[in-house]
């Protein structure tokens, strides 16, 4: 489904840019950490986005799914609390960002190995127009990911 895996590589890029942000604050590299982050808020917000908006939107006519999907859209919302106003020069914020990143590993998998497996059973072909429509909207003038092009 290229939804999903166009989600899974976000994922892993927003991944990639917070371990590496990490790393920049534990060499003293703060400017590039800053940048690093700044990147990590804004994909995130169009991830978030196109998430929220299709796929999760479309799972929620389901009861079952809201106990699952309602948490992590506050992840979401903490974390991008957090991206929009860390202080890299305070010690308390460098350890916050550390801790996020390993905690969005940790929801990331909770998408992989539950949100997504489960819409692939779930939805149907005009769930997934919608969820598709939503990424469509929350990433202006990008395509989805093309492989063996």
């Amino acid at each position: 489904m290229p939804l999903i895996r166009d989600y899974i590589d976000e994922h892993a890029h927003v991944l990639n840019l917070g371990g590496e942000a990490v790393r920049r604050i534990d060499r003293g590299d703060l400017d590039t950490a800053r940048q690093l982050l700044a990147q990590m808020a804004e994909d995130l917000g169009t991830h978030w986005r196109g998430e929220e908006n299709g796929l999760f939107k479309v799972l929620l006519r389901e009861d079952l799914f809201a106990e699952h999907i309602e948490p992590l859209i506050r992840e979401h919302r903490e974390l991008a609390a957090l991206l929009a106003s860390v202080d890299l020069s305070r010690e308390a914020d460098q350890r916050a960002i550390r801790d996020a990143v390993e905690d969005l590993w940790e929801h990331t998998r909770k998408e992989e190995d539950g949100i997504f497996p489960a819409s692939i059973t779930e939805l149907d072909g005009e769930d997934w127009d919608a969820a598709i429509a939503a990424w469509h909207e929350a990433h202006p003038g990008r395509q989805m990911v093309r492989w063996g092009v």
